[in-house]
């Protein structure tokens, strides 16, 4: 089974259709008459198709099991054809495209049962996904391969030649993989006035600044202070969503006092010093948060 843990919950919608064709008017007239011998058609293979959203999990062995917040069923008679419609909403990390092609396949089967008593030519057609909402797809990432991005690490340590940087490396790999073009890592002692020279003199010349270090609560953690100050307008919402994602993975992510915002046209996000909490903040927010540079260019959303 696919590893889902690094994605988000976002509005997940699917919609399927499966086509019945019957080969006689009778069947059709059964149908709208109630006059079929195993009874309600379209009320029990709705019942079905219920039951088969539910239970895709069950039957298909790299779907994940996830909580369905709505499946609707429609149904539509065209002279000998029945239209089958299946939606299916759910907030979750992946999508229900399975689940409503699985809901509308059984819901055509259950027709098939009860309908081949008073008719041999039943058939079933056109299983097939219409449309689907939601991840990534919906949301397009906007092209920042002509955008220059610029990595601090903050580190008394590191400063001073003592350790490797895992951290800066991993931005830039990260960075790099959508495509941005990254200067050369800054690695700057945990000191308030050296870390406010160098934002201020890489925003002359990037997009984007992404610091890691000097977010926690220890005395020489002043990141935050130092950047506060500096920055025209916070977006607070990108901060939420970083220290939710975080806290989702590791109880201490509370204690992160991760900053995110803009100096001019520069945005700026200063995260954990961790390899593994500024990456994991990175996946909270990006792409999504790329959106930002049309924003800020005066573009609509």
């Amino acid at each position: 089974m696919v590893d889902i843990t690094h994605k988000s919950n976002t509005l997940r919608i699917a919609t399927a259709q499966a086509i019945v064709k019957v080969s006689k008017q009778s069947t059709i007239d059964a149908i709208n008459n109630n006059t079929v011998p195993k009874g309600d058609v379209f009320s029990m293979s709705k019942a079905a198709g219920l039951l088969g959203v539910k239970k895709t999990p069950e039957l298909l062995p790299d779907c994940h099991p996830m909580p369905i917040e709505f499946t609707g069923i429609e149904y539509e008679i065209q002279e000998l054809t029945i239209l089958i419609k299946v939606t299916v909403k759910t907030i979750y990390k992946t999508g229900v495209e399975v689940e409503a092609m699985h809901g509308a396949s059984i819901v055509a089967l259950n027709m098939y049962d009860m309908l081949k008593p008073i008719d041999k030519g039943v058939e079933i057609q056109n299983i097939k996904l219409l449309q689907k909402k939601g991840g990534k797809s919906s949301y397009l990432m906007n092209d920042v391969s002509s955008l220059q991005a610029g990595i601090i690490v903050c580190s008394d340590t590191l400063s001073q030649g003592v350790g490797e940087d895992k951290s800066g490396k991993l931005i830039k790999e990260k960075l790099e993989g959508y495509h941005l073009s990254t200067k050369e890592v800054k690695i700057v002692p945990d000191d308030f006035d050296l870390i406010q020279k160098q934002i201020l003199s890489l925003k002359e010349e990037c997009n984007l600044i992404v610091i890691t270090g000097g977010t926690g609560l220890s005395p020489r953690d002043t990141t935050p202070e130092a950047l506060l100050p500096l920055l025209d307008k916070r977006i607070t919402g990108a901060e939420e969503t970083i220290r939710r994602y975080g806290q989702e993975r590791m109880p201490y992510a509370m204690l992160s006092r991760s900053l995110v915002g803009t100096i001019g046209n520069c945005l700026v996000l200063s995260l954990p010093g961790s390899s593994k909490g500024v990456i994991e903040s990175l996946d909270a927010v990006f792409p999504h948060l790329f959106h930002s540079f049309k924003v800020l260019k005066g573009e609509r959303h």
